[in-house]
C-alpha cells in the first residue's frame, strides 16, 4: 500500500502497518437526538473505514455507537463531550475551576424539515443538526451509498455559527478533515479528533506562549510541553489548549493529553484537533469581544490572583550569585547608587553544589541564612530562590524520596538501563499526583519560607520522566498537567506561610493562570530573542494569562552561551520593554547589574524610576485583569479584532487598556508604528496624533521609546522618587490627565 497525502495519513498519524491493526472510525448521521436532564444526547454511529487510499466505508464491519453530549452554560458556553469508552463527563478536574457565573442552562430539542433544533427553554438557538441526505448525482454508480456524516452547527452566543467540518473533502472518501472520528489500535481506542469549519479569512491567536506571528492560521502545533531552549522555535514551555478566533469565539479543549492542533494548517477549511486520548471534551465560548471570550475561559479554568505589590518592582538576578557576601555587596551598591529595586533572586548557586538542588543553603557560603535574609529585608529587599521539581542522584533527599515513592519509580526494565530524561540527568520527578509527596515538597519549601524567603522560582516542569510510574495517572497524561500541580503546590505553601500568593514559573498548562506569575524562558540576548519573547507574551496573554515577564536583557549570549558581551543597545532597549511589562526581572548567564554597562547605567536608572512611577497604573490594570478577561500586556487584536492590520502586528502592544508600546528592536534606532483608530498622545512629549494610520520610519534615540496614550486617559502615577515599594505611600498617588496640558511623563516627574 502506498502512502497518500490524504487526511488520514498526515494529520492523524495513521500507521499503515497491518500488524498494528489500527483502524479509523468516522462519525455518521445521528440515529437519535433527545433531551436528558437538560443535556442533549446525540446517538452517533461510527463506521470503520477501509485501509485504502480513498478510505471509503468498510461495510463489512458493524457500526459502533457512541453518545455525544451537548451541554449549555451561562455565559455563552457550549460543551461537546464524547468518551469512546468508560469515560464520563466530569465537572471537577485540576484544570476546571468554575466561577459563580457558570450556570448550566437546560436545553430542549425539536425536529422539523429534516433538522433537529436545539434551543434554550427561552427559545434561544444553540445548535442545528442536519439530517438531510446528500443528493445523488452522476457519480452515484461509483458511490452508490450516500456518504453519511455528522453535520452540526453550533451557536454558543445564540448568533454566531460554528460548524463541524462535515464536508472537508475532495470526493467523499478522500477526507482532509473529519467532523468527529477516533482511531483504534487493536482493542484500545487511543486517539480522537474533532474538526470545525474554518473561513477563508479567519485568523487565530493564543494556544500558549507561541513564538510565532500574530495570526496563527496555516500552522499546526503539537500541544506537548517541553524545554523550549530559546524563544525562536516551535518548541515551547507553555502550551495551552485554548485559542481565540477573529470570528469572535474561543475554544478550550479540556484535556491534558498530548495533542495536535491545526489552525487551517492541514486543511485551510478546518480547525482540527487530535488528542492522544480517546476522549473529546470541548468548550466553545462566544462573546462580542476578546475580553468577554477570555473571561469565559477563566470562568471555566479560574481567574488569576493578584500578585503582591513588591513583585511589581525591579527584580535583580543572574546565573548565579554564590555567597551572602556577593549578594550583600550588590544590594548595598544598589541602594548607595539609588537604583530602585525590590527583589534579589538567588539562582542555581545557593546550594552546596551549583545546580544540585537540595533545598538547603550552603553552610559555608551562606553561614546564617535567616540573618542574611532578614538583613536584606531590612534594606527593602525580598528574596526569591531557584529550585526545580526533580531529585538528583546525589541529593540528600534521594533515599527518602525513593523509599516513600515521592518520586515516580522507574520501570524495572528502564531502571536498569538508566533514564533518558534530559541533559540534567536527575534521578526522578517529584510525583505531585501523590498527596504525600506534595506535602513532603511543601515541607521542603516551608523551611525556606519560614526563614523569610518570599518567592520560589518554580523552574522547569515542562518534562517529566516518561519511563516512571506515578500514583495518579500515566506519564502520557501527566506530562502537560505537571506544571499545574507543581506550581499549585509551591503557590499554596508560599501563600500559607508569607500571605503572598506568587511563584516565578516557566512551564504552563490550562489553569496555571491561577498561580502567577510566569516568565518567558531562556531567550537569547539579541534582537531576535527580544522579538521572539514579545511574540510569546502576546499569545500567552490571549491564552488566559494576566501576568507575564521575560529575562532582561535576554538569558544567554551568542556565540558563547555564557560569556559573550551583551550590547549596550540591546540592554537598554530590553530595559524599556521590561518597564512596560507586568513584571521586570534582570537575569542571564553573565553579569546583569547596570553598573557593568557604564555607558548606559544612568539611562537605565532613569527608566527604572519611571517603572516605579507607573506602578499605580500597573496595579490598576492588574486588578482589572484579575476580575475580567484582560491581561496587562495585550496584543493589538485584543482591542481591535476587526482590524486586519492588527492581525499582522506582533512587535507592539497595549500596556493595559490605555497605552500602546512599540519597543525598538534594532540597532538602527528606527521603526514603524501603527496607531489604531482614535486620538493618541506621545507619553514623553504630549504630542497629539490621529490614529488609524502608520507612523513610518520614525527615529527613536536610544534614551527614547515609542509609547502612546489614549487622548483624555487618566493615568495614576507615584510622583516621588522611591527606592523600593516599602517606601511607597499610596495616598500620594496622583492622577495625570493626558490632555492638552500634558507635556510628557519625564517632565512631569522631573526624572
Amino acid at each position: 500500500m502506498k502512502p497518500t497525502n490524504y487526511h488520514l495519513f498526515d494529520f492523524m498519524d495513521f500507521d499503515l502497518d497491518l500488524k498494528k491493526n489500527e483502524s479509523l472510525w468516522k462519525a455518521c448521521k445521528p440515529t437519535d437526538v433527545c433531551e436528558r436532564d437538560g443535556d442533549i444526547i446525540v446517538t452517533v454511529p461510527f463506521q470503520k473505514q477501509m485501509l485504502d487510499s480513498d478510505m471509503a466505508a468498510d461495510n463489512s464491519a458493524p457500526r459502533e455507537v457512541h453518545k455525544l453530549v451537548i451541554r449549555c452554560y451561562e455565559p455563552k458556553i457550549l460543551r461537546l463531550f464524547m468518551g469512546f469508552g468508560e469515560e464520563q463527563m466530569i465537572d471537577e478536574s485540576e484544570m476546571l475551576q468554575y466561577s459563580a457565573r457558570v450556570k448550566k442552562t437546560p436545553l430542549t430539542v425539536s425536529f422539523a424539515d429534516n433538522q433537529w433544533t436545539i434551543s434554550t427553554q427561552t427559545g434561544e438557538k444553540r445548535a442545528l443538526i442536519n439530517m438531510q441526505e446528500p443528493t445523488l448525482d452522476r457519480w452515484s454508480d461509483l458511490q452508490p451509498d450516500p456518504q453519511e456524516t455528522l453535520d452540526i452547527r453550533l451557536f454558543p452566543d445564540g448568533q454566531r455559527e460554528i460548524r463541524l467540518a462535515a464536508y472537508d473533502h475532495f470526493s467523499p472518501p478522500r477526507y482532509d478533515a473529519l467532523p468527529l472520528a477516533y482511531c483504534k489500535s487493536g482493542e484500545t481506542k487511543d486517539r480522537a479528533t474533532l474538526s470545525f469549519e474554518c473561513k477563508a479569512d479567519e485568523c487565530f491567536a493564543g494556544t500558549g506562549e507561541r513564538f510565532a506571528k500574530m495570526d496563527l492560521s496555516g500552522q499546526t502545533f503539537f500541544l506537548k510541553n517541553q524545554d523550549g531552549q530559546g524563544v525562536n522555535n516551535r518548541r515551547t514551555y507553555k502550551n495551552i489548549p485554548f485559542f481565540v478566533s477573529s470570528r469572535m469565539y474561543g475554544t478550550f479543549y479540556h484535556t491534558c493529553a498530548h495533542a495536535k492542533l491545526s489552525l487551517a494548517g492541514q486543511s485551510t477549511r478546518s480547525v482540527q484537533f487530535l488528542s492522544d486520548q480517546a476522549l473529546i471534551d470541548t468548550f466553545l465560548i462566544g462573546g462580542d469581544s476578546f475580553e468577554e471570550i477570555i473571561r469565559g475561559y477563566r470562568d471555566l479554568t479560574g481567574y488569576p490572583s493578584m500578585p503582591p505589590l513588591w513583585s511589581f518592582g525591579v527584580w535583580m538576578s543572574r546565573m548565579t550569585y554564590f555567597s551572602a557576601d556577593e549578594v550583600n555587596d550588590i544590594c548595598n551598591r544598589m541602594r548607595a547608587e539609588h537604583y530602585p529595586c525590590d527583589v534579589i533572586h538567588l539562582d542555581t548557586g545557593w546550594f552546596k553544589t551549583d545546580w544540585l538542588c537540595e533545598w538547603k543553603f550552603n553552610e559555608e557560603r551562606f553561614p546564617d541564612p535567616q540573618a542574611f535574609i532578614k538583613g536584606l529585608r531590612d534594606k527593602g529587599y525580598y528574596v526569591s530562590l531557584w529550585q526545580l521539581p526533580y531529585v538528583a542522584e546525589d541529593a540528600e533527599q534521594i533515599t527518602e524520596a525513593r523509599e516513600n515513592n515521592y518520586i515516580g519509580p522507574l520501570t524495572k526494565r528502564q531502571a536498569s538501563e538508566g533514564s533518558n530524561f534530559s541533559a540534567l540527568d536527575y534521578a526522578g520527578t517529584i510525583d505531585f499526583t501523590n498527596p504525600e509527596a506534595t506535602l513532603w515538597y511543601k515541607g521542603l519549601l516551608k523551611r525556606l519560607l519560614d526563614m523569610g524567603v518570599t518567592c520560589i522560582k518554580t523552574d522547569f516542569g515542562e518534562n517529566i520522566h516518561m519511563d516512571a510510574k506515578y500514583m495518579g495517572m500515566k506519564p502520557e497524561l501527566l506530562n502537560n498537567l505537571y506544571a499545574l500541580l507543581y506550581q499549585k503546590a509551591a503557590y499554596e505553601i508560599t501563600k500559607d506561610v508569607t500571605g503572598d500568593g506568587i511563584v516565578w514559573a516557566r512551564a504552563a498548562w490550562a489553569g496555571c493562570q491561577r498561580y502567577p506569575l510566569h516568565w518567558g524562558g531562556d531567550s537569547c540576548s539579541s534582537w531576535d530573542g527580544m522579538a521572539g519573547s514579545l511574540k510569546g507574551g502576546l499569545h500567552f496573554g490571549l491564552s488566559g494569562f494576566a501576568f507575564w515577564s521575560h529575562d532582561v536583557p535576554g538569558f544567554h549570549t551568542l556565540p558563547n552561551f555564557m560569556n559573550s558581551v551583551v550590547d549596550d543597545d540591546v540592554y537598554i532597549r530590553w530595559t524599556q520593554f521590561g518597564v512596560f511589562s507586568s513584571h521586570i526581572r534582570y537575569h542571564g548567564t553573565n553579569k546583569r547589574e547596570p553598573w557593568h554597562y557604564p555607558a548606559i547605567a544612568d539611562m537605565v536608572k532613569r527608566w527604572w524610576k519611571l517603572r516605579y512611577a507607573l506602578i499605580p497604573y500597573i496595579l490598576k490594570e492588574s486588578e482589572k485583569a484579575t476580575t475580567g478577561g484582560s491581561t496587562v500586556v495585550q496584543a493589538l487584536v485584543f482591542h481591535h479584532p476587526e482590524d486586519k492590520t492588527c492581525w499582522h502586528i506582533d512587535d507592539q502592544y497595549y500596556f493595559g487598556d490605555d497605552m500602546i508600546v512599540a519597543p525598538v528592536m534594532n540597532s538602527e534606532n528606527r521603526r514603524d508604528v501603527y496607531l489604531p483608530e482614535g486620538s493618541w498622545r506621545n507619553l514623553f512629549s504630549g504630542e497629539l496624533i490621529d490614529g488609524g494610520r502608520w507612523l513610518k520610519n520614525i527615529d527613536v534615540a536610544l534614551d527614547e521609546m515609542p509609547v502612546y496614550v489614549r487622548d483624555g486617559a487618566v493615568i495614576p502615577v507615584y510622583p516621588e522618587p522611591t527606592e523600593c515599594t516599602d517606601d511607597m505611600d499610596m495616598s500620594k498617588v496622583v492622577n495625570v490627565s493626558v490632555d492638552d496640558k500634558f507635556e510628557g511623563i519625564f517632565k512631569m516627574l522631573s526624572i
